[in-house]
């Protein structure tokens, strides 16, 4: 396991913010930077987070902007990382040489000073860089919290344990944050993050083709 970082990693999900409010929830937890983890750095309702304006309007205001979405993102290219389905499965993608680049860039970058890693998704269960990303930094000792549309901070095992609580509510039985006498904690959590991504990870359509994936619109 690598050591902690200097800062501790946030994740934010831009939303439909403003770019005004978008900027005001970084000052507010004084981020130095943003590692973009998305594989398609571009918005249609939200233009301004585009990659060539976002990093503009970063930059002006003295933040550093860095796109990991070729090593971090939700969408990889290494179509190994696909089941026959056509879903991404998140456990190949952490095996992966890119990923393993991508995390040791954003230790890196955390070392330096707090970093954020921004996607679109608003809650941040429903989003690859809770299940998949911060999981991985979280295993090689480093400190997250999610920063919330309201603008809160809620810390990673915090939001585990509320992960586990909405998937017992849904029907899973014998779930709890503290583990039960059969199985830890980490293996219950593990179980709840398999479970949700199974529901958000990005999905192809499978189609006649070279790669038999198709990407969907």
């Amino acid at each position: 396991m690598e050591g902690a970082t200097a800062f501790p990693v946030l994740t934010i999900g831009h939303s439909n913010h403003s770019l005004a409010e978008f900027t005001a929830l970084l000052q507010r937890h004084d981020v130095a930077a943003v590692a973009d983890v998305r594989t398609a750095p571009y918005s249609r309702y939200t233009p301004h987070f585009n990659h060539d304006a976002l990093r503009d309007a970063l930059e002006a205001g003295g933040l550093d902007y860095m796109f990991l979405g070729g090593e971090l993102g939700g969408r990889p290219a290494d179509r190994s990382c696909y089941d026959e389905s056509g879903r991404v499965l998140y456990e190949r993608v952490a095996e992966t040489d890119a990923f393993d680049d991508g995390i040791r860039s954003v230790m890196h970058m955390a070392d330096q000073g707090c970093v954020v890693l921004m996607c679109s998704e608003k809650e941040p269960l429903d989003c690859h860089r809770t299940l998949l990303v911060a999981r991985a930094l979280v295993e090689r000792g480093v400190a997250v919290r999610h920063i919330l549309a309201d603008g809160s901070a809620e810390d990673h095992e915090a939001i585990m344990d509320r992960l586990v609580e909405e998937d017992r509510r849904e029907g899973s039985l014998g779930l709890y944050p503290s583990g039960d006498m059969f199985r830890s904690r980490e293996d219950i959590v593990a179980d709840a993050v398999a479970r949700r991504a199974g529901k958000v990870a990005y999905k192809t359509d499978v189609a006649a083709s070279p790669l038999g994936i198709r990407e969907t619109p």
